[in-house]
């Protein structure tokens, strides 16, 4: 008869548990910081709001899961995204023992694409001011990870990830604006992000608003990754 060593008992007498991945994923319309939910499709809480997410595969990393979710979503690969906490109740979700790691990330929205829809579930995009209940912990999540980007737009570049490629500097501060969710003085926020050396003037202007128009920037992208490893202090 073959022994069982002490580890193999440890192992076999252990419950499993199951571990998934939950996305929070922000975009800027132009003037509203937006969420994306979609309709759950499964028991228990069947129809409600949630965040998009996804069990670990056997064979996956945690980090590998959120981006494969965010990959199937998007269609776009490189998407920036961060893990924000580790959700570990034993009662957050009835339908089993889930531990979730949850991510947040920030995309462009595409005005021509409103709606997102993978793998059957409907999807929105809301304001966050304006966020309805969600099923199981996801509001606390959401709630968490718009402090975490409040916190690194303070010292990282990170409005750029949320706006076009070429912008004027109305449109930037707007991001600002949305992301901390106040109003910002104009002739500060110029100064700060001009000294910062993230901007490079173009020789061409927005003149949707006005004859005079606004010259259109793009962001410097050597310094954009400098100050993206640094970090920078942009208390605005």
């Amino acid at each position: 008869m073959s022994s069982v060593s002490p580890t193999q008992i440890a192992y076999l007498g252990a419950e499993p548990i199951l571990v998934a991945v939950d996305c929070i994923v922000f975009g800027f319309d132009g003037s509203k910081l937006k969420l994306l939910i979609f309709k759950r499709e499964v028991d228990p809480l069947a129809g409600r709001w949630s965040l998009i997410g996804s069990f670990v595969k056997k064979n996956e990393g945690i980090t590998e899961a959120a981006s494969r979710v965010l990959s199937e979503l998007s269609g776009i690969e490189d998407i920036y995204m961060e893990q924000l906490h580790c959700y570990g109740n034993p009662q957050r979700d009835s339908g089993a023992r889930v531990i979730s790691v949850a991510y947040w990330s920030l995309i462009k929205v595409d005005p021509n694409r409103t709606n997102f829809h993978i793998k059957n579930h409907i999807s929105t995009w809301i304001d966050i001011d304006a966020m309805p209940g969600l099923v199981l912990d996801h509001s606390k999540m959401v709630i968490m990870a718009i402090n975490r980007l409040k916190e690194r737009a303070m010292h990282k570049p990170i409005g750029f990830e949320l706006i076009p490629e070429i912008f004027t500097l109305p449109q930037l501060l707007n991001v600002y604006e949305a992301i901390f969710q106040r109003d910002i003085d104009d002739r500060n926020f110029r100064k700060k992000i001009m000294k910062s050396g993230l901007l490079i003037k173009t020789d061409y202007k927005d003149k949707s608003t006005s004859k005079k128009g606004s010259f259109l920037y793009k962001f410097n992208d050597k310094r954009y990754k400098e100050l993206s490893e640094i970090g920078y202090n942009f208390e605005i």
